[in-house]
């Protein structure tokens, strides 16, 4: 009752040492089926003994000292001669710890991870260091993910500019579904054919993905997200401003008595201005001194071409400092 995973063994003793306890046990089992073929097998070949790490009972560590048995297989056919028997719920193959205690650190990695999962697993009495941890975590299977009733789908860069994927995003929780190689339209519409049931998919403005939908699953909403609207929203305006930014230019009001002239050559003036002549100043030094243009940009660490501009007459505007 306390143990029911340890229902297939016999249980010889147990015994506490120094904290940990002990269990002596032996398999049962007359005869076992062999694993490659199935076959009954009822000729022990040897016996040896694995020690197993077990789930924690009464705050103190639990350690399993199996006897277990080669067995002969005597179906000619089979290609096994001799084989170690496992016990369901207690044995893995090449496994130093029970199902039961593998199960408790896979939910303690799930939820935590690494160091902080180290650190609980230590106060249950179940050590376990981070790199145990993630290694359980990275032999989990994915979970199966349901078909999502609104998908979202956009591209991410593996190298910016020359490798690109697809990320498909269930919208309505969030969760990641899947990463399709590229951003054509081709694994798109294989993904929504394979898994039919999408009503809406949100995207961006990308006519491949247009394409994809209307081939994978052509009867589901396409939609743009909140996102790339107010991308192409902000990108729209910022060309519209710098197409019109000679008439947001802030003119003084003209007296209507008498014209006043405007300055022709007005100084620039702000904290940009001043950096942009104390970097023309700096140049001009350095040519009266001798110094070629190459060597003045590879002194200062900036452009040739931005040395060059500083080497007609003094700038006009805060666009040509250097960053």
């Amino acid at each position: 009752m306390l143990l029911p995973h340890l229902a297939g063994v016999a249980i010889e003793e147990v015994a506490e040492v120094s904290g940990v306890v002990c269990i002596r046990a032996s398999a049962l089992a007359a005869a076992v089926a062999c694993v490659c073929c199935g076959y009954d097998a009822t000729r022990v070949h040897s016996r040896y003994e694995r020690y197993l790490a077990d789930a924690p009972v009464g705050g103190r560590r639990l350690v399993v000292r199996l006897r277990v048995r080669r067995w002969f297989c005597d179906q000619s056919s089979c290609r096994v001669r001799t084989f170690a028997e496992q016990i369901e719920g207690v044995t893995v193959r090449h496994g130093r710890r029970t199902p039961l205690l593998r199960a408790m650190l896979e939910g303690i990695a799930v939820a935590l991870a690494g160091r902080v999962g180290a650190r609980l697993a230590t106060a249950l009495h179940a050590s376990a260091s981070r790199s145990t941890l993630l290694r359980l975590l990275a032999a989990l299977p994915d979970p199966a993910a349901e078909t999502p009733r609104v998908l979202g789908v956009d591209d991410f860069a593996l190298l910016r500019g020359q490798n690109y994927g697809t990320v498909l995003i269930d919208c309505e929780t969030g969760a990641p579904l899947e990463l399709l190689p590229g951003r054509d339209a081709q694994p798109l519409a294989n993904w929504l054919a394979a898994h039919p049931g999408v009503e809406v998919v949100c995207r961006d403005r990308s006519g491949a993905y247009a394409e994809g939908v209307r081939i994978g699953a052509p009867d589901a909403m396409q939609v743009a997200d909140r996102f790339h609207l107010w991308q192409n929203l902000s990108k729209a305006v910022e060309r519209c401003v710098a197409r019109h930014r000679d008439c947001l230019r802030a003119t003084e009001p003209q007296s209507t008595d008498r014209p006043t002239p405007q300055p022709q050559n007005e100084e620039p003036v702000g904290r940009f201005a001043q950096r942009a002549q104390r970097h023309h100043a700096k140049v001009h030094d350095l040519l009266a001194r001798g110094h070629s243009i190459r060597g003045i940009a590879r002194g200062l660490g900036w452009g040739q071409r931005t040395v060059q501009r500083s080497d007609g007459s003094p700038p006009s505007g805060p666009t040509i400092c250097p960053a």
